[in-house]
C-alpha cells in the first residue's frame, strides 16, 4: 500500500468525523458556483443583470470566501485534536513527524477536491433551475444555461487555494505532545476554572449597554451607533462566554437547594468545564448565527416594505418642476402620450404650490390650494376638503404623522402676504408620497390662496414655489416603461455633486420593479448565505462533540455500570447537549432581536412600516430548524455513547 493510498483510506475510515466538514464545504462551493454562474452570465451588461446591480452577488461571494477560509481553518484544528490517539500510534510505529504533516496535508486536499468537484457538478446541474427562478423574479425574457470557463476557474482557484494554504498552515498545529500523551487520545477536560468577576460583569454590562443603545437609536444617531454597538456586542459576547457563564454556574452550585436536587448535580458540574473549554467555540457560533439571523431578518424587512409599497406611494407618476421650468410642456405631453399609447387609464392633477414664511416656525411652508387637492381626492375616492377663509389643514407625510398633527393647533401668519391662518386639523389619509412634499405643508382655501401675490422672501436665491403634476393610475405596476428618458436624466443628475435640473420625476411602477427585483435577489442571496452560516454554526458544535467523544463514551459507560437507566441516560444527554446548542443560538437570537428593534423604530419613524409579523415568523422558522438539528445530533450522540 502506497502512502497516498494510506491517506485515502484514512479519509474513508474517518468519514464520521469528516462528514460535517465535507457537507459544509460542499454546500459552500455549491452556493459560490451558482453565484459565479450568474455573475458571468452573457446577459450581464455594464454590471447589471436585468434591473438589479450585480454588486450584491460580488459581496455575497466575498463573504462566503472569507467565512469558508475561517471555517476550514477552525475545522482542521478540531480534526487534528480528535485524531491525536491515531497520530500517537503512527508515531509509535516509526512514522516521522514530517511524514505525519504530509499525511494530514494529503487528507485535507482529498476532502477539498471531493467537495469542490461535487459542489461544481451539483452547482452546474442546479444552475438551469436557478436561472429559471431568477428569470421569473427579474421579469427577463430569457436567461439560458451557458457553458463558460470563468465560473469553473474562479471556483476551483478560490477553494483549491483555500484548502492548500490552510492545510499547509494547519499541519503546524498538529499535536506536538509526547507520544504517550497522544496515545491517551484527545485532551480531556481541564478541571480548572479560571474566570474573574471583573470580566464576568463586563461581559453582561457591554451586552446590556449595546442593547440600550439599540433601543434609543434614532435616525440622527443611527450612523454613530451602528459603528459603536457591534464593538460593544462583540467584546461583551466574548467576555460573556469566557467568564460570565462560569460565574453564573458557580453561583448556582453554591445554592444547595438547586445544586443538590435530583440529578442536577452532574449536568451542572459538567457545564462549568464545558463552558470554560468551549468558550471560544461558543463565541464563534454566536457571532456566525447572529449573521445568519440578521440575513433572514433583513429579508423579512424588505418583504414588509415591498408588501406595503402601494400604501406609501399612492400615485403612479409624479412630475415636479420649477415654476419657470422650460421642459414642463414637452415632458407632460410625452407622459400623457405614452400612457394613452399603452391604454392605461389615469387622472391628471396639476398643482401650483407656493412657498411662504410661517410666523409660527419662522421657516418656509409649502401652501396648496383647496380645489387642487380636492381634484386629486376625487380621483382617490377620498372625502373632500372644506375650508373657510383663515382656515388651514396639515398635509400628513406618514401615517404616523396623522396622529401627531391631529393633536396640534397652530395660529400662524403667512408673513410675505400677511394672511392669518388657523391650522387645527390634518387630512386623515396619505395624499402624496413622503419624498414629494415637505414636512411642513398645508392646505388653505381658494380665497386665501388667491391673496398670495408677493413671492417668498428667499426668492430669487430660493425657488418661490413649484408646479406639481400627479398621475393617479389604477394599474400603476404597468408603468415601468413610461417616462424612461426623463427618469434617466433625473438618475444621472443625482450622481453628480449638485442637483441642477429644474424638474424631478418619480415613477412608482419603475421604482417598485427595482425594489421587487432587489428584494427577490436578496432573498436568493441571503437565504443561501444564511443556510451556509447555520450549517457551519452547527458543524462547529458537531466537531467539538466528536473531538471529546471517546472521553464522553467512557464517562457514560461508568454511569451505566452504576445502574443508570436508558431513560435517565437520555435525560442526562439532553441536559449535557442543550446548553451547548441553545445557549449560543439564544444569545445570537437576542442580539438580532435588539438590532431589529432599532431598525423597526427607524422604519416606523421614516416610512411607518411594521416588520414585527415578518420577524416573528422568520425567527420561529429558524428556531424550528435549530430544534430539529439538535434532535438529530442528540440521536447520533446517544447512539455513539451507547456503543
Amino acid at each position: 500500500m502506497t502512502f497516498h493510498q494510506f491517506a485515502y483510506r484514512n479519509v474513508v475510515r474517518n468519514i464520521r468525523i469528516y462528514a460535517a466538514f465535507f457537507m459544509a464545504s460542499f454546500f459552500s462551493v455549491f452556493v459560490f458556483f451558482i453565484y459565479s454562474m450568474l455573475m458571468f452570465h452573457p446577459k450581464i451588461d455594464n454590471g447589471f443583470l436585468g434591473n438589479v446591480p450585480i454588486v450584491w452577488m460580488v459581496v455575497a461571494e466575498i463573504i462566503l470566501v472569507l467565512f469558508t477560509w475561517f471555517f476550514i481553518f477552525y475545522s482542521m484544528k478540531a480534526f487534528l485534536e480528535a485524531r491525536s490517539k491515531e497520530f500517537g500510534i503512527l508515531l509509535h510505529l516509526g512514522m516521522e513527524r514530517k511524514q505525519l504533516s504530509k499525511l494530514v496535508f494529503i487528507e485535507t486536499i482529498i476532502i477539498g477536491l471531493m467537495s469542490i468537484v461535487l459542489g461544481v457538478i451539483f452547482g452546474y446541474s442546479f444552475s438551469k433551475f436557478f436561472f429559471m427562478i431568477v428569470r421569473e423574479i427579474l421579469m427577463l425574457e430569457e436567461l439560458p444555461l451557458y457553458l463558460s470557463w470563468e465560473p469553473f476557474l474562479l471556483t476551483f482557484a478560490v477553494y483549491l487555494s483555500a484548502f492548500v494554504f490552510i492545510s499547509m498552515v494547519s499541519v503546524q498545529f498538529a499535536p506536538q505532545r509526547k507520544i504517550i500523551d497522544l496515545m491517551k487520545g484527545p485532551k480531556g477536560v481541564k478541571y480548572t476554572v479560571t474566570y474573574t468577576k471583573k470580566r464576568a460583569y463586563l461581559g453582561v454590562i457591554f451586552i446590556l449597554l449595546g442593547y440600550c443603545l439599540a433601543i434609543v437609536t434614532t435616525r440622527t444617531t443611527l450612523f454613530s451607533f451602528t459603528l459603536f454597538i457591534p464593538i460593544l456586542i462583540t467584546f461583551g459576547t466574548f467576555y460573556f462566554f469566557s467568564d460570565s457563564t462560569q460565574y453564573f454556574v458557580e453561583s448556582l452550585k453554591k445554592r444547595r437547594s438547586v445544586y443538590w436536587k435530583n440529578s442536577r448535580m452532574l449536568p451542572l458540574a459538567e457545564q462549568t468545564f464545558i463552558l470554560k473549554n468551549n468558550g471560544k467555540m461558543f463565541f464563534v457560533v454566536t457571532m456566525v448565527s447572529t449573521l445568519a439571523f440578521l440575513s433572514v431578518g433583513l429579508l423579512s424587512t424588505l418583504s414588509s416594505y415591498t408588501s406595503q409599497y402601494d400604501k406609501l406611494n399612492p400615485l403612479g407618476l409624479v412630475y415636479k418642476g420649477h415654476i419657470d421650468n422650460p421642459y414642463e410642456g414637452t415632458h407632460i405631453s410625452s407622459l400623457v402620450s405614452q400612457l394613452e399609447d399603452k391604454g392605461l387609464s389615469y387622472h391628471l392633477t396639476r398643482f401650483t404650490v407656493i412657498k411662504q414664511t410661517s410666523s409660527y416656525t419662522k421657516y418656509e411652508v409649502e401652501v396648496f390650494r383647496e380645489s387642487d387637492i380636492n381634484s386629486l381626492l376625487f380621483s382617490y375616492g377620498y372625502p373632500m376638503v372644506r375650508l373657510s377663509e383663515g382656515e388651514g389643514m396639515f398635509i400628513p407625510y406618514t401615517e404616523e404623522s396623522v396622529k401627531k398633527l391631529k393633536k396640534k393647533a397652530v395660529h400662524t401668519v403667512l408673513v410675505e402676504n400677511n394672511i392669518p391662518i388657523k391650522i387645527d386639523q390634518v387630512y386623515p389619509k396619505l395624499i402624496f408620497p413622503s419624498s414629494i412634499v415637505s414636512l411642513n405643508s398645508i392646505i388653505i382655501s381658494d380665497e386665501d390662496f388667491a391673496k398670495l401675490i408677493k413671492p417668498y422672501s428667499g426668492y430669487p436665491k430660493v425657488e418661490p414655489g413649484y408646479h406639481l403634476f400627479t398621475f393617479d393610475i389604477p394599474q400603476w405596476i404597468d408603468t415601468t416603461d413610461i417616462g424612461l428618458s426623463i427618469q434617466h436624466n433625473v438618475s444621472a443628475e443625482y450622481l453628480k455633486e449638485k442637483y441642477l435640473l429644474p424638474y424631478y420625476f418619480e415613477n412608482a411602477g419603475l421604482n417598485y420593479s427595482y425594489i421587487l427585483s432587489t428584494y427577490s435577489l436578496f432573498t436568493l442571496v441571503g437565504l443561501l448565505v444564511a443556510a451556509v452560516f447555520l450549517l457551519a454554526a452547527g458543524s462547529f458544535i458537531y466537531f467539538k462533540l466528536h473531538t471529546n467523544l471517546e472521553g464522553e463514551r467512557r464517562k457514560f459507560d461508568v454511569l451505566k455500570r452504576m445502574g443508570i437507566s436508558d431513560n435517565e441516560l437520555k435525560k442526562l444527554v439532553t441536559k449535557h447537549l442543550f446548553p451547548q446548542f441553545f445557549l449560543p443560538w439564544g444569545v445570537a437570537l437576542s442580539h438580532s432581536l435588539f438590532a431589529f428593534i432599532a431598525i423597526q423604530k427607524i422604519l416606523k419613524h421614516v416610512a411607518n412600516i411594521s416588520i414585527v409579523k415578518e420577524l416573528i415568523f422568520a425567527f420561529l422558522f429558524l428556531v424550528l430548524i435549530q430544534v430539529i438539528y439538535f434532535y438529530l445530533i442528540r440521536w447520533r450522540y446517544i447512539s455513539h455513547v451507547r456503543d
